[in-house]
């Protein structure tokens, strides 16, 4: 016999919506991981589930073909359900509680390889940059992979410290020490090296700078290091347009976004130097762990050059 508790969770949906203004999108994907859940008890009741069925269903589930992901969403939907129902049930707990969500694998950042990068950053086959707009570009660009800064971080630079009513400078270039001071998450500051192209880059654009300057620039604008073209600090999504642009102009076959540099600036130095501490630390991570991924990045490139270059690797051609 079919149990149907379809009048019970829509009285939940429904409060959802009403109550709490959940969107109609998620209430939607809420409604079918309860359907999910009374598809695979059809003859239970959900106030009679136990922790094991909850395993039991993430398992059916899975062998279906979701994705860990979803199947972490789907158990959210199910804890919340149950945490809602249980007062009116008498429930001694809820039976999902317990229950881990799958481990969601990390997905690889997508580097630029070494030549991509030179390319981008050299312009391969466009005219120098001329125009204050594209000498501020390949400053920002320079710093972003000499440096590994995050878009926040780039377009949080003065160009020197300041300190005056409405602006208190928490991140700034020091030219003459070749190094950034940059406050990153959790308010943490760290000093990071700029390159001889990133130096160079910023010097000329710090002499065109004046020329986006507005007439009466208030303090932050007078302590920005890179303006947009109103004569404000830059944007970050003005920062990922023009490095897109810049990236189709150059003929580069992928979507480069400013965290593309700022992998990129991870995995080319580990490959070069292999030390996982010192990327660690520029890059402003508080857990190595998080920096670990770029390992993974770096055993990829190696595994890539052993299969083409070992003699016992290569697989046997037919005869």
């Amino acid at each position: 016999m079919t149990v149907d508790d379809t009048p019970r969770i829509e009285s939940w949906l429904s409060e959802l919506g009403a109550q709490q203004r959940y969107s109609p999108h998620t209430i939607t994907a809420y409604r079918h991981d309860l359907q999910a859940l009374q598809a695979c008890f059809p003859d239970q009741a959900l106030d009679t589930l136990e922790e094991i069925h909850i395993r039991q269903a993430l398992g059916r589930l899975h062998a279906q073909g979701q994705q860990p992901r979803s199947l972490a969403r789907t158990l959210s939907a199910w804890r919340s359900y149950f945490a809602w129902r249980a007062p009116d049930a008498s429930l001694n707990r809820n039976p999902a509680q317990g229950v881990r969500a799958p481990r969601i694998p990390h997905s690889l950042p997508k580097a630029l390889s070494v030549d991509q990068a030179q390319a981008l950053l050299d312009r391969s086959q466009l005219p120098p940059a001329d125009t204050p707009i594209e000498k501020r570009d390949m400053a920002m660009f320079e710093v972003l992979y000499s440096s590994g800064l995050r878009l926040s971080e780039l377009v949080g630079l003065d160009w020197q410290p300041l300190r005056e009513p409405g602006h208190a400078s928490h991140s700034w270039i020091q030219l003459t020490e070749r190094e950034a001071i940059v406050q990153g998450k959790g308010r943490k500051t760290r000093a990071v090296p700029l390159g001889r192209h990133a130096i160079d880059a910023l010097q000329v654009w710090l002499a065109v700078r004046g020329q986006l300057l507005p007439p009466a620039p208030d303090a932050d604008t007078r302590a920005a290091l890179f303006l947009g073209a109103r004569g404000r600090r830059i944007s970050p999504r003005v920062v990922q347009l023009q490095l897109q642009a810049l990236a189709q102009r150059v003929g580069l076959p992928m979507h480069v976004h400013p965290h593309s540099l700022r992998h990129s600036f991870a995995s080319h130095l580990l490959q070069s130097a292999q030390d996982l501490r010192a990327v660690q630390e520029l890059l402003g991570h508080a857990n190595i762990s998080t920096t670990q991924i770029y390992t993974r990045l770096d055993f990829q490139h190696l595994a890539a050059s052993y299969d083409q270059a070992h003699p016992r690797a290569r697989r046997k051609t037919k005869d």
